[in-house]
């Protein structure tokens, strides 16, 4: 065998068997509670409670390690082949105890204390992740590819998101801030607070959330709170990828700001509420917006 494919064949075999050792290590994670959590080898039959945690994992090269899910775990296309065991606040503990998964990852704010502690008094290894800023997002993909042994994959992932994600952070720093009111909801009227990482995709393209002060994270408002703050863009979420008729309900009230200019907006809510690599694709589009605003004078 020529000299050159020894050193290839060696170099190889070297690749797998760092590869092979990795995957049989322990494992230890710190969470988003700050608990540490020790597995004896990457994690190979995984539970994930939120779709934006299964979208986190095959983003992480890990997909492929998920035995369920919960409902609306539709993205990636396979995602929507896993079982699935209830919701991210309801779960079938039955179902869930016969998966025999050596990690459950459950999403803090959504699925709760009251859920996390039953399902660690069953005997769970329970990670608890949360995303309340936007590099949060690519530090749970980081974490995650460490708890199933496929952190070469998920650092390249990582690393390759946040040259994208610096420059949409550098490219409207200096520009004059639009004021913007993001509707969760019509009925009840809902928004969100400065603390919420949507607040920080505004503020990211050159705008300011108007309800940035609310107390809580998702407020109720009044309309006529809305109408007092006068804000020049409305962006509504919804439930899909089709425009929420309920948006138009504003034309009534033709002195707002965001009325007489036709700024009345929607960005579908996959792509800027679930806490998710995607949601680069959801600020694109609140950037190009706000843009299109400034552009009007």
């Amino acid at each position: 065998m020529p000299r050159s494919s020894i050193v290839k064949l060696v170099l190889v075999l070297g690749l797998l068997l760092a590869g092979f050792s990795r995957a049989n290590e322990p494992v230890r994670v710190q969470d988003a509670r700050g608990h540490w959590i020790e597995l004896p080898t990457p994690a190979k039959r995984i539970v994930a409670l939120a779709p934006n945690i299964v979208e986190n994992f095959y983003s992480a090269g890990a997909g492929e390690k998920l035995v369920a899910a919960v409902s609306y775990s539709d993205y990636p296309e396979q995602a929507k082949q896993l079982p699935q065991i209830g919701n991210y606040k309801v779960v079938n503990y039955e179902s869930l105890l016969l998966l025999k998964a050596d990690l459950v990852v459950a999403w803090g704010s959504g699925n709760g204390n009251q859920m996390i502690n039953k399902l660690e008094n069953l005997g769970f290894t329970v990670f608890v992740s949360e995303s309340k800023t936007l590099e949060d997002i690519a530090e749970n993909v980081q974490r995650f590819g460490e708890l199933a042994g496929t952190s070469d994959y998920a650092n390249r992932a990582v690393k390759n998101w946040l040259k994208r994600l610096t420059k949409q952070q550098t490219s409207y720093k200096s520009l004059d801030p639009v004021s913007v009111f993001y509707q969760v909801w019509n009925d009840p009227l809902q928004t969100l607070n400065g603390d919420h990482l949507i607040s920080h995709v505004i503020e990211t393209c050159g705008g300011r959330n108007i309800f940035s002060d609310a107390l809580v994270l998702a407020p109720k408002i009044s309309i006529e709170a809305v109408l007092n703050r006068d804000p020049q863009v409305i962006i509504a979420s919804g439930m899909g990828e089709e425009r929420p008729e309920w948006l138009d309900t504003w034309v009534a009230y033709p002195r707002l700001r965001a009325v007489k200019e036709s700024n009345l907006f929607h960005v579908p809510p996959d792509i800027i509420q679930r806490h998710t690599f995607r949601v680069l694709d959801g600020m694109e589009m609140v950037c190009d917006k706000l843009s299109k605003v400034r552009s009007k004078g």
